[in-house]
Order: structure tokens, then C-alpha cells, then sequence
């Protein structure tokens, strides 16, 4: 599979993940309570399956500029959604706002940056 491609499914993956995201979003700001944990699972899993394929691409291929960033910015999201889960949604604690929403700014410039990679070429 060439570089492209890989960065496509990836591009695609967190699409579907930030959809879950949205959702997510939407229950801890407009309902003070921490999502199903079925939700963050799949918003996880897709997330992961992304993130895998894009470090892949990363490093076995030459990938454009923009895509090195949103891997940085992707994995630092990562990061701060695995926080969010380990250490308060698992302990069944309320998830802070304020991590939610700079897990949320990274991920959104992430998925920016990879999409301008792969649909707006330098």
C-alpha cells in the first residue's frame, strides 16, 4: 500500500473517531456526566487504529510535512485521551472539562493537518 493510501484510511479512521468524539462531547458538556464506556472504547479503537496506520506511514514512507505534524499533535491527543480514560472514565470519576477540551483542540488540529496532507497537497 503506498503512502497515500495508508494516509487516506488514516484520515478516514479519525473522521469516524471524531464523530464518536462529537458524541462524547456532547453527553460530559451537556449532561455533567461521563459517556458510556462503550462509546470511549470505539472512539478509542478507531483513534488507535489511525493513529497505528499513520506512524506506520510515517516511518516506513516518505510522508508529506503536514502529515509529520498531525502525527505529533495526533499522538499528543492520544496521550490525553488515554488520561482521560486510565486515570478518571475507568475510576468512574467525572472527566475534566478543561482535559477534554485540550484532548479535543489537539485531535481537531491533528485531523486538520492530516487532511490538508492528503486532500490539499503542498
Amino acid at each position: 500500500m503506498d503512502v497515500m493510501t495508508m494516509l487516506k484510511a488514516a484520515s478516514w479512521l479519525f473522521i469516524l473517531a471524531a464523530a464518536g468524539g462529537l458524541v462524547m462531547a456532547g453527553i460530559r458538556f451537556g449532561t455533567g456526566r461521563n459517556p458510556p464506556i462503550f462509546i470511549a472504547y470505539a472512539h478509542g479503537l478507531l483513534a488507535g487504529a489511525g493513529l497505528t496506520l499513520l506512524v506506520y506511514a510515517a516511518v516506513f514512507g516518505d510522508v508529506p510535512s503536514r502529515a509529520m505534524i498531525a502525527t505529533c499533535l495526533l499522538l499528543l491527543a492520544a496521550v490525553g485521551g488515554s488520561v482521560l480514560n486510565l486515570v478518571y472514565h475507568w475510576r468512574q470519576q467525572p472527566i475534566p472539562k478543561g482535559l477534554t477540551a485540550g484532548h479535543i483542540l489537539l485531535a481537531v488540529l491533528g485531523l486538520v493537518m492530516l487532511l490538508l496532507a492528503v486532500y490539499r497537497p503542498a
